[in-house]
């Protein structure tokens, strides 16, 4: 039975060019036999945590899973246990409110060392832009500068930042802008975190769910936190943005994307990263702001998440012997797993980044793209 699933494996891989014990970066290395079984009983699951156990290697992790992703092998296999969490997903709603503090306290509170030791020194947990950058530090200043000028932020505006992280964006606009911010995250570790970030400026960080907040601001922004919305709520989370939105504002969404509509993450993602997350689509999104908001800008630059993503391992990596002790070696091969396996999809262009710019009713003669 195994040699049978090995063949069907070999064959499979040979279509992304990708040999069994080959001898190139992006080939697979088998260390346990059983491992063939075990992606074709669990998919996607079996084959994350087989890598976890040492079952698997691949010296360039990022460029395997590039090109098993662009050859579509990912759909070759769909384990019969997927269905049941794909009708799971559509009778419950697995990012209520209930349940929104989940993500928080499961991956954003591991640990600030661990973030500290991979982001950039603003702490800034999303895509960077690399137009014109040289370095992790300077693409994501970029980014939030791009951010702030394709929100005409002027002095003395107040901001709602949503899933503001661990501070990085409110005091960016703070200091840099001169503008209010209110920024709310559900994660304790972030909250705590922000607010000594931004002691002194005009900063309000909030442990609090977006469904909470029903003040009215000139600007609301969110970076990297509608992935944890859900498609059951995409239409709530943009009836809140609208009903916080004063008529003349605007709103920036900053979200990674799917090239088609599902209504569930991977398994894998879900069961050790990031639990009830979901990438939305470009319709998703674009039904939810329906009768809502004037789209006034889409800008795609997902490319920049590879790099972005190669930046935080190399940063992972080079640190690791810092934070080694704390969380040993089979979270290691996690969050490298994580990590690389997210570069290789964006290089094979499976997922996008987005900033979309809406305002709730035209911006009066037109709205001035910014890149």
């Amino acid at each position: 039975m195994s040699r049978r699933f090995r063949d069907k494996i070999e064959r499979w891989l040979a279509e992304a060019d990708v040999q069994i014990n080959g001898d190139r970066p992006w080939d697979l290395v088998v260390h346990d036999e059983r491992l063939w079984a075990r992606v074709f009983s669990r998919g996607s699951l079996g084959a994350g945590e087989a890598y976890m156990d040492g079952w698997w290697d691949s010296p360039r992790l990022d460029e395997f899973f590039h090109r098993i992703l662009k050859a579509d092998l990912d759909r070759k296999i769909v384990p019969w246990r997927e269905f049941f969490s794909v009708l799971q997903a559509r009778l419950i709603n697995r990012q209520s409110g209930r349940r929104a503090f989940e993500v928080g306290r499961r991956h954003y509170d591991l640990g600030n060392d661990l973030y500290q030791c991979m982001l950039d020194r603003r702490m800034i947990y999303s895509c960077a832009y690399w137009k014109d950058a040289a370095n992790l530090d300077e693409a994501q200043e970029a980014k939030l500068d791009l951010v702030c000028r394709k929100l005409l932020l002027e002095p003395g505006l107040r901001v709602l930042d949503i899933g503001c992280g661990w501070g990085g964006t409110a005091r960016f606009m703070a200091e840099t802008y001169r503008v209010e911010v209110v920024g709310i995250t559900v994660s304790r570790n972030q909250a705590e975190y922000a607010r000594e970030v931004c002691k002194g400026l005009p900063v309000e960080i909030r442990l609090q769910d977006y469904r909470e907040v029903r003040e009215r601001f000139d600007r609301v922004v969110s970076i990297g936190m509608f992935e944890h919305v859900g498609y059951k709520n995409y239409r709530t989370f943009m009836e809140v943005v609208h009903r916080c939105l004063r008529p003349e504002g605007l709103f920036l969404l900053h979200t990674i994307g799917n090239n088609r509509s599902v209504t569930r993450t991977d398994p894998w993602i879900e069961t050790y990263i990031f639990p009830n997350s979901m990438i939305p689509s470009a319709s998703q999104i674009a039904r939810a702001a329906e009768g809502l908001f004037v789209l006034e800008d889409w800008h795609s630059f997902g490319p920049h998440y590879d790099r972005t993503l190669m930046a935080w391992f190399h940063n992972f990596h080079r640190r690791w012997p810092e934070i080694r002790d704390r969380y040993g070696e089979r979270f290691y091969r996690m969050w490298k797993y994580f990590l690389l396996s997210s570069a290789g999809s964006f290089r094979a262009r499976k997922n996008q980044v987005w900033q979309i710019v809406f305002s709730p009713g035209g911006v009066p003669g037109g709205y001035p793209s910014v890149r």
